[in-house]
């Protein structure tokens, strides 16, 4: 198939263009939002191409991915036309349970994708036909050596989004552990080197307060890391007991990490369940033939 879809999230994006399949991202002057283009911090395959919206009116796809709403008016603007659409939608909502109503809620002329069932749980998709992929991400391999005494915790933008993603936590569990924060506003890896600079860290840590499922998490778990978060979210799905400690309460949290960072044995026993967890769960394959099975649904516009 022809894929037209946009670069919003680069990791999610990642594993799904290691399909079979042909993919076009549009790319504007400057790369902003609407126009990123092909990634240039993560490895993509040659199956992907950019072009920009003058050139995508004349190009044959069957179907295309949207992941904002107003990516169908850019539809509109850019090609004329709408291909059969599936909407993947990325992230928990955001505000009081009884007003958490999609933006794509009551249409019949597209499918919507959730990436957790913690997502299609909370949101209310008001008739729309839904679906459930959980994540696949390319495994990085089994790097993990745990040998600096330190954590790792993995965050975009982390000052900005302040209790969402747990950063008032952080002073607390640096009594536990020396912290070193990766992520958009911290130190910015391309990905291969983050994936190494974590693996290095004896124990993830995951102070995420809300958020859909972070793939930072599940990558330090295919790296072999133990995991330490708190048990909210799909979180609390993704990380089985052996893999490390979930808990709601910090002091709880604390003291796991200030264990697992004193006691590398564990640390690496627990690494290694937290590895197995990943790739049976939410290994590529997986991922990539669920998708499949989909576009070729969402193609052919058959009732789903």
């Amino acid at each position: 198939m022809r894929i037209l879809l946009w670069h919003v999230h680069g990791a999610w994006t990642t594993a799904f263009v290691h399909g079979p399949h042909s993919y076009v991202v549009p790319v504007l002057p400057g790369r902003g939002p609407d126009g990123v283009g092909i990634a240039r911090t993560y490895a993509w395959p040659d199956a992907v191409s950019e072009l920009p919206p003058e050139a995508l009116r004349d190009e044959p796809f069957d179907v295309v991915v949207v992941q904002r709403p107003h990516e169908l008016e850019l539809l509109d603007d850019w090609l004329g036309r709408r291909p059969p659409a599936v909407y993947v939608e990325h992230n928990a909502p955001q505000g009081a349970i009884n007003e958490m109503r999609h933006p794509m809620a009551g249409r019949d002329d597209l499918l919507l994708v959730h990436v957790t069932h913690f997502n299609d749980l909370f949101w209310d998709a008001g008739g729309t036909p839904t679906r459930v992929i959980e994540h696949g991400i390319p495994d990085p391999g089994e790097r993990y050596s745990g040998e600096l005494p330190r954590a790792a915790v993995v965050i975009n933008e982390a000052r900005r989004r302040a209790r969402v993603t747990g950063t008032d936590l952080l002073d607390r569990f640096s009594a536990a552990a020396p912290l070193d924060v990766f992520g958009i506003g911290a130190r910015d890896l391309p990905h291969d080197q983050l994936h190494d600079a974590m693996a290095r860290r004896r124990a993830y840590l995951h102070p995420i307060r809300w958020t859909s499922l972070g793939l930072s998490l599940l990558e330090a778990m295919h790296l072999g890391m133990p995991v330490v978060g708190l048990a909210t979210t799909e979180v609390v799905e993704a990380v089985p007991p052996e893999a490390g400690v979930l808990s709601t309460r910090v002091d709880v949290l604390v003291d796991a990490l200030a264990r697992l960072i004193a006691d590398p044995a564990e640390a690496a026993e627990r690494g290694r369940a937290a590895r197995a967890a990943a790739l049976a769960r939410y290994g590529l394959d997986r991922f990539l033939a669920e998708w499949d099975e989909v576009l070729e649904i969402v193609a052919e516009g058959v009732p789903v």
